[in-house]
């Protein structure tokens, strides 16, 4: 398989797994992280998911140059034909979080970029190299940069092919944390189960309102946070969240 998933308590796994190509994507992959990005959405006992890598050298070193780039080439005139992704095409609500184990070049920083919290390890580095290949990131990196990093650094990534090692990207805020190798899949965890103790459809209302409100003027962004608190107001989680706060007693949410 090029893309395992496993399932821990809450907790979704996903680890690309093609260690001996650094996990670059292929058709496969793009398709079986397709597969399980949707089971993983659609299970109600899953709450929070943890993106990694296979070994110990890549998180992802981009599209896999043989195999992928030049089915996107064929189909260039049919995006259809890609399935759809957290990084473009599938809407994910559920909180995911990118634990990097390596390098994350290309198509491997757009994943990340995906990814709501990014944890790394010491040595990892990122950068966007397609300008090289006389190609531009096409899974949503010379969108998602420019909104989270400064103008400046994103050009500089984009433009350049320049990447930066895992010190820059935490100063910079592309990254939330920089741990040993041996602390990151546990760290990703200890965070992954800190979300877990939050009400899920919270959590899931919050993140909503943060992708789409991104792309609105502040009115309209005031609007959707006040629909989503709405919906909020009207479930058994909330119910349950304040019950628990006045009880003094930690709340066990169901997710309804």
């Amino acid at each position: 398989m090029a893309v395992t998933y496993e399932k821990e308590g809450k907790i979704a796994i996903f680890t690309l797994n093609r260690p001996e190509a650094l996990n670059s994507v292929n058709v496969q992959t793009l398709r079986e992280l397709s597969e399980r990005m949707v089971e993983f959405r659609d299970d109600p006992d899953l709450w929070v998911g943890i993106v990694t890598g296979a070994g110990e050298k890549a998180f992802c070193a981009g599209a896999d140059i043989k195999d992928m780039l030049s089915f996107m080439k064929a189909n260039r005139e049919r995006p259809w034909a890609v399935p759809p992704s957290i990084m473009r095409g599938l809407d994910m609500w559920k909180p995911l979080i990118a634990a990097v184990n390596g390098v994350a070049f290309g198509g491997g920083l757009e994943i990340m970029l995906a990814c709501d919290i990014r944890i790394v390890v010491e040595g990892s580095r990122f950068g966007t190299p397609e300008v090289g290949l006389g190609l531009i990131p096409g899974w949503g990196g010379t969108q998602r940069l420019p909104r989270m990093v400064p103008w400046c650094k994103a050009a500089e990534l984009l433009l350049m092919g320049r990447p930066v090692d895992a010190a820059e990207a935490y100063r910079i805020g592309l990254v939330n944390k920089v741990v040993p190798r041996e602390q990151l899949l546990a760290t990703a965890k200890e965070w992954a189960e800190a979300i877990c103790k939050a009400g899920p459809l919270a959590v899931r209302a919050a993140k909503e309102a943060m992708v789409r409100g991104s792309d609105m003027s502040l009115d309209d962004g005031l609007r959707l946070e006040n629909a989503l608190e709405s919906y909020c107001l009207g479930t058994e989680d909330f119910s349950e969240g304040t019950g628990a706060f006045v009880e003094k007693r930690k709340p066990e949410y169901e997710g309804k």
